[in-house]
């Protein structure tokens, strides 16, 4: 029996120590695992910590390499700017009230807000509102002279985003953006939207300046008269279809009449491609300045007013010019519109030194060449 009791002692005993070394291997085993798990969780951290500050360097980066002057930008550079921590409103803008503003509904930028052009355009010559209307506007957006502006479109020809671009720069906010390409751009670079509707919300500081801060930018009817009249290195230059140049339609359902300023010169069109890139995105300096040469002009030494029927299409040549730093080159806000509402304006109908080419006034045109 004590023989029996001491073998199962020792049994007791090495199973004992078995179990120990078992114990202390699992220990061992889930010690390593857990400093495995820490080492991942800490080497996950500083990846994501890396990546982190790769993605804000970059972000730097693309914000600075663009001038405040600078308008046209590209999708990079307005998410950059979002991200920036930055006061920045995004504009969506399109004609008609937000019931109508479908392609806002379909998607939109996150943030952005959909404004219409009829509260930047009154409704006799399309001409911008009044400066008062503007700042009420404006302030209902929650925008200030110090606010960073971005606007952008829903297609790339259609320019009613260079159109408020046009007048959030003559009202006088410093930093102005239009996102080139519009909302193609954003998409094809992989950014997300949205379909909620965005409401602004108005502020109540002072704008910062008197409206317009800058007058210059835009000429009158009659500031373009005199100009014609008395500067030799002034040009009109149409943004229409060479149809529209010609005389042979007005472009419009509601204009009746179609010719051009006497003394007019054709700088292409922006509804059809004339100012946009492959990818949509909208041509630089050098392209305008072809466009320009054709009639033998330049932006270094000629003084030129951009026109088109009512100063969408227009507003691009202008806004490159001023991105560039060009202070003679103006958008004549009323367009071929105003022209024809006075009977002795004169105009020109064909192209110059053709043999079909005349001049006449407003009151010798016809009236059937409403755009059908």
């Amino acid at each position: 029996m004590k023989k029996n009791y001491g073998k199962i002692v020792l049994s007791a005993a090495l199973l004992a120590a078995l179990l120990s070394a078992c114990g202390n291997a699992k220990k061992e085993e889930s010690t390593a695992v857990s400093s495995e798990k820490t080492t991942e969780a800490v080497t996950e951290q500083e990846s994501a910590t890396e990546k982190t500050e790769e993605t804000e360097k970059a972000e730097a980066t693309e914000l600075s390499s663009v001038k405040e002057e600078t308008v046209y930008v590209s999708a990079n550079y307005v998410k950059a700017l979002l991200d920036s921590g930055k006061d920045v409103k995004i504009l969506e803008a399109s004609w008609g009230p937000l019931d109508v503003a479908k392609d806002y509904k379909k998607m939109h930028i996150p943030g952005a807000f959909h404004v219409n052009t009829d509260d930047i355009e009154e409704d006799k010559t399309w001409n911008f509102r009044s400066p008062e209307e503007i700042e009420k506007l404006l302030k209902n957006y929650g925008i200030t002279k110090d606010t960073i502006v971005v606007t952008y479109g829903n297609t790339a020809e259609i320019t009613a985003d260079d159109r408020l671009a046009t007048v959030l720069l003559w009202a006088g906010v410093e930093n102005v953006k239009n996102l080139s390409g519009g909302i193609d751009a954003w998409v094809n670079a992989g950014y997300e939207t949205e379909t909620k509707v965005n409401e602004p919300v108005a502020t109540k500081e002072d704008f910062g300046v008197k409206i317009p801060a800058h007058p210059e930018y835009i000429l009158s009817i009659d500031e373009v008269k005199e100009k014609i009249k008395d500067d030799a290195k002034f040009k009109l230059v149409s943004i229409r279809s060479k149809d529209e140049f010609l005389g042979k339609t007005s472009g419009y359902s509601y204009i009746d009449r179609a010719g051009e300023p006497l003394g007019a010169v054709w700088g292409h069109d922006t509804d059809d491609g004339s100012y946009n890139n492959a990818d949509g995105t909208v041509v630089d300096l050098a392209k305008l300045e072809e466009y320009l040469g054709e009639s033998g002009l330049s932006l270094e030494k000629n003084d030129i007013a951009f026109y088109c029927g009512t100063g969408w299409r227009a507003s691009v040549p202008f806004l490159i010019a001023h991105e560039n730093g060009f202070k003679n080159a103006y958008l004549y806000d009323g367009g071929w519109f105003q022209w024809q509402m006075d009977p002795e304006n004169k105009v020109q109908l064909g192209e110059p030194g053709s043999s079909d080419y005349k001049e006449v006034q407003v009151k010798d045109l016809s009236t059937d060449k409403a755009k059908k």
